[in-house]
């Protein structure tokens, strides 16, 4: 098993996206998947439609609580108090699956011992899920043969994402949900090939394969596999690097398809790093807010454009073949890169690495890929690991035993947001996406349809909250935060409960992350871009 991640090494599914319909319980927190993964909530609403129970997570009303059995709606930001409350309701009625976790998993006793005192009762103090929901919730969910978590970043941007994530594998773990068909922790990725990005190392801490760059036996592979030295440190994440380069750390930065500009939290803190640099490069296939301040500019090629390999949210590695060639003097992002490097070395031609070449040594350095080809995947992808060519691939993870052995309990203990509404900034903020948008729009608001059917910005209100600031539906009003302000148009609406307001991030006229909050989970680093304190103002004659 050498290679292999733990369960929430990786941030991929467990399971299959073909085997959803085959649920028999679905429980999807912090995921409006009908808008974020379309595909994938059609297959949701297949296993409701097969006699399968879905249990929806989440603050704001989302298309799926209309297919749910039960629909929690806990305050934001309290996910791992809700899901202790589930894990002690189960253990309470002796729901848990002994067996599993006497022969499968370790540190049970610290963390049955973590979630004795988060009863239902105390759960809906701080959720706002009535204690008897949660309930029904844990028997719902523990009772089934095949059950299986669905969460995109509702759960994870949050200073207490890490935790919450593993509360999500400390519930499936309880009830023996993990190494199961049907069943397991299945995280849906934001982007394409978000999977394939972190499967290649796109993470300060981790070489390919999430092999940790601070193992002198790893750092030593890599060295020989590569022909050069490397540092045992890890490095920095994108979300510490504003501040690294206000603090004169960072010099320079080398950005390829990302729009930070729009898509990090406290938007205006990242721009103003990024107009310090010395040097900025973006590598983009369009001119985004970012790339409109860099020095360089590299035009890429889109993914009908090049040649190479894409792995999606399932682990699944596929081909990407060359459709067309790249417009004007686009290049793909490894030809970019290899003549830079080229260059930068000033000796020997690093141009001769295509897509093929660079495949066939990421087989070498990742055991868990080594036994897939270009021949293999002509004819369909195949999910890691693939430890030889004559191996299927593995459409379901940990089945007989975890890569650690055990699969290891995690005792967590719930802390509140970072930012809490007061007397100045009374109300909560959440942000996310809509069906007809993606991420910061650089591709679908260049899309004349897409545009049409989401053309701009807007907060949600609830009802009670616009009629206490006299708004009407329309009505334009500025949306403020302890870092930004943004005016835009209110839509009044029972989706979201009283004291919370949602804003999608996609518009750059009303750029919601202007407003977020830029605190750091302190072990993931992630940003806390769902909750922040915001208050909602009426505009007057004399504002504006």
């Amino acid at each position: 098993m050498t290679g292999l991640v733990t369960v929430l090494g990786s941030a991929a599914m467990t399971n299959t996206i073909e085997s959803i319909v085959d649920n028999q319980v679905l429980l999807v927190i912090g995921s409006n998947t009908t808008e974020t993964h379309p595909v994938i909530a059609v297959r949701m609403r297949r296993a409701v439609k097969k006699g399968g129970k879905l249990i929806v997570a989440d603050p704001r009303r989302i298309d799926l609580v209309g297919d749910s059995a039960l629909w929690l709606r806990q305050h934001p930001g309290t996910d791992g108090a809700l899901i202790n409350g589930l894990c002690h309701v189960i253990l309470r009625d002796g729901l848990e699956d002994r067996e599993y976790i006497a022969d499968r998993t370790e540190n049970f006793e610290s963390f049955r011992k973590s979630v004795q005192d988060c009863t239902p009762e105390w759960a809906e103090k701080i959720t706002g899920v009535p204690a008897a929901d949660i309930e029904a919730a844990a028997r719902m969910y523990a009772q089934a043969d095949r059950a299986g978590i669905y969460y995109t970043m509702g759960i994870t941007q949050h200073t207490s994402g890490t935790d919450n994530v593993c509360a999500l594998a400390n519930l499936a773990l309880l009830t023996g949900n993990l190494g199961k068909e049907g069943a397991g922790i299945n995280p849906l990725r934001g982007q394409n090939n978000v999977q394939g990005a972190s499967d290649m190392g796109c993470n300060p801490l981790m070489y390919p394969g999430y092999q940790r760059v601070d193992d002198d036996n790893n750092r030593r592979k890599f060295e020989e596999i590569w022909g050069t030295p490397l540092s045992p440190a890890p490095g920095l994440t994108a979300t510490e690097m504003p501040a690294a380069i206000l603090e004169g750390k960072v010099k320079g930065m080398w950005i390829m398809g990302e729009n930070p500009i729009l898509s990090d939290p406290n938007s205006s803190h990242v721009k103003k790093a990024l107009e310090q640099l010395e040097i900025l490069v973006v590598q983009d296939i369009f001119l985004t807010e970012t790339a409109e301040l860099a020095d360089v500019v590299f035009p890429a090629a889109s993914f009908a454009e090049k040649d190479g390999t894409f792995t999606n949210t399932e682990r699944r590695v596929q081909r990407v073949r060359k459709a067309v060639h790249p417009p004007g003097n686009a290049m793909d992002d490894l030809t970019i890169i290899n003549q830079v490097t080229t260059r930068i070395i000033g000796k020997g031609n690093h141009t001769t690495m295509d897509a093929a070449a660079t495949f066939e040594e990421i087989r070498r350095c990742w055991p868990a890929m080594a036994g897939m080809n270009y021949g293999r995947l002509e004819s369909g992808g195949l999910q890691w690991p693939c430890f030889d060519e004559e191996h299927p691939g593995t459409p379901t993870l940990h089945k007989g035993e975890f890569a650690r052995g055990k699969a290891l309990f995690t005792p967590i203990e719930w802390t509140g947001p970072d930012e809490s509404p007061d007397d100045e900034y009374p109300l909560v903020l959440s942000t996310g996406r809509v069906l007809y948008q993606y991420h910061t729009g650089t591709m679908t608001r260049r899309s004349e349809v897409l545009e049409q059917s989401a053309p701009s910005p807007y907060v949600e209100m609830n009802p009670e909250d616009a009629e206490e600031l006299m708004l009407a539906d329309g009505e334009v009003v500025r949306a403020c935060s302890r870092r930004g302000t943004i005016t835009l148009p209110v839509r009044i609406t029972e989706r979201v409960e009283r004291g919370l307001v949602f804003i999608p991030f996609h518009y750059r006229e009303a750029a919601a992350n202007l407003l977020t909050n830029d605190a750091l989970d302190p072990k993931c680093k992630i940003a806390e871009a769902k909750v922040c304190a915001v208050r909602i103002e009426k505009r007057t004659k004399a504002l504006v």
